[in-house]
């Protein structure tokens, strides 16, 4: 496929850098302030470098409050049957289609690791779509991590609640646990490497197990030891469920009020 990126930033050049390493797409990135893009990556710093009519898929990675001023400006570098696939967060498949008329359109919701090919994202696509182009651009995001096929829009925002802010949560769960171990004495780098690859190795085992994560939680859990202690302080009054609860449902409320 031919594939046109509008805008290279953090996103948009961490799902790049991942398309680019299977050597199956041609891409130009769209972006007059772009660097250090990819070996073989074409790159246009003006629409008017692109010729109508040229690109299978149109990647839409700019940042929201930009789609209206500057998309217009690029919908005719799609072919016709073409696609336009929206990474913008918050930007409705109705307001992209007021710019791009009844083209197909099909909105992802990534999160950040896909920069390391191991994210999650969200797929909605609108009814002009054909079953070929969601099965074509469910497989280009899928070179990025995984790739949730969803039912309706209102399925992004949940999304967007879980895996789409999800990796702020974690990052800032990591920071406190860190804080914690050296508060323990352990110098910064230390408990980085405790508190990382604690995580990172969990997260493995229930991946690989076939057990609940409550009989997992439970197997490494003696009577009155040291994680039974740590766990009683956690789930005081059920105040970390609970937590977690607000937390998404305010992310979901935001994701809904910026349509």
């Amino acid at each position: 496929m031919k594939i046109l990126l509008i805008g290279c930033g953090k996103m948009g050049g961490a799902m790049l850098r991942q398309w680019v390493r299977r050597d199956e797409h041609e891409f130009t990135v769209a972006d007059p302030a772009a660097t250090d893009l990819p070996e073989g990556v074409h790159h246009v710093t003006k629409t008017t470098d692109l010729p109508s009519g040229a690109f299978d898929v149109v990647v839409i990675a700019i940042k929201p409050q930009m789609i209206k001023d500057l998309l217009p400006a690029y919908t005719h570098a799609l072919k016709p049957g073409g696609c336009f696939v929206s990474i913008a967060a918050g930007y409705s498949l109705d307001s992209l289609a007021e710019i791009t008329g009844e083209a197909a359109i099909i909105r992802i919701m990534p999160n950040l690791a896909a920069m390391v090919g191991l994210g999650v994202s969200g797929l909605y696509a609108n009814a002009s779509c054909s079953a070929e182009q969601v099965e074509q651009v469910s497989a280009f995001i899928a070179e990025t991590g995984r790739c949730v096929a969803l039912a309706n829009e209102d399925e992004i925002d949940r999304l967007t609640a879980v895996s789409g802010s999800g990796p702020g949560y974690v990052f800032e769960m990591m920071r406190s646990y860190v804080a914690a171990a050296m508060g323990l004495g352990f110098d910064e780098d230390t408990a980085r490497a405790l508190v990382f690859d604690t995580i990172t190795g969990t997260v493995e085992t229930a991946r690989q197990s076939g057990a609940s994560l409550e009989d997992l939680r439970n197997s490494v859990t003696s009577k009155n030891g040291t994680t039974q202690a740590g766990l009683d302080e956690l789930r005081r009054d059920g105040q970390l469920h609970a937590l977690f609860e607000n937390t998404v449902q305010a992310a979901y409320r935001r994701a809904a009020e910026l349509k």
